[in-house]
């Protein structure tokens, strides 16, 4: 099975409090095939988040299990990069060193890792920046490192957590055609959670709709719309605007 293959069967999450139990996900089934590029959407609170902190190992389940490739999840995984909604990155630090952090924290870097990171920054159009600081970026060139980061390693398995939610229309539109092209050359099976209906569907191949807590897959919808793909081509596609309109009734 394809190291980018993921099977979630029958996972359920309660997270136990002093005012009862939270069931947060019950009963998820999914299939994702490598190098696919699927969004989760649903309403805030529904297990989004938990459910990819599942799927990459940061947290166990509670009922069911996760497997990628073949394998058993019982705890982070090498073959998944992580992308969170900050960039989290360290300020003092320039931007190539920042990326190199995964192979330090695994060991001392060699001249292979450093060159990865250079290929890396160059693929997210970074490479002119590499001795800049965080603080000299514009948010969005930020969470260009981010992904960098998240890249360097050749991971089988991208997940991304709301990754571009605090960047302004623009900027988000921008890194959003940026993200395509990335998965396109780097093929990465993506699973990325968003609230935005427009970009789930502009960036995916299917979308997975989620229902209010306790989350369950409330539909699986797929998005047929021709690759590669731009905001003119796609905002004049009657499909985008039709699966944009089912997905907003859905999560009403």
């Amino acid at each position: 099975m394809p190291s980018g293959h993921i099977v979630v069967d029958g996972l359920s999450k309660v997270f136990p409090s002093q005012a009862g139990d939270i069931t947060a996900l019950d009963g998820i089934d999914i299939s994702i095939d490598s190098q696919e590029f699927v969004s989760i959407v649903g309403p805030s609170g529904c297990g989004k988040s938990t459910l990819l902190r599942c799927i990459g190992g940061l947290i166990p389940p509670t009922d069911g299990e996760i497997r990628i490739g073949g394998d058993l999840v019982t705890e982070p995984d090498p073959r998944i990069g992580y992308v969170f909604q900050k960039a989290v990155l360290l300020p003092w630090r320039t931007v190539e060193d920042n990326v190199m952090l995964p192979f330090e924290i695994g060991g001392k870097p060699t001249d292979a890792d450093r060159a990865a990171a250079l290929d890396v920054l160059e693929l997210v159009g970074l490479a002119d920046y590499r001795r800049h600081r965080p603080g000299e970026l514009s948010g969005g060139m930020q969470q260009r490192v981010s992904v960098a980061r998240a890249l360097v390693t050749n991971p089988s398995i991208l997940l991304m957590d709301e990754p571009f939610g605090a960047l302004d229309a623009q900027t988000r539109d921008t890194m959003n055609v940026e993200l395509l092209r990335i998965w396109d050359e780097s093929n990465t099976t993506i699973v990325f959670v968003t609230h935005d209906i427009g970009e789930a569907v502009f960036l995916s191949d299917r979308v997975l709709v989620m229902s209010a807590r306790p989350g369950r897959i409330h539909d699986v919808i797929g998005v047929d719309i021709e690759r590669p793909r731009s905001f003119e081509k796609v905002e004049g596609d009657e499909t985008f605007w039709s699966l944009r309109q089912r997905i907003r009734e859905e999560l009403h």
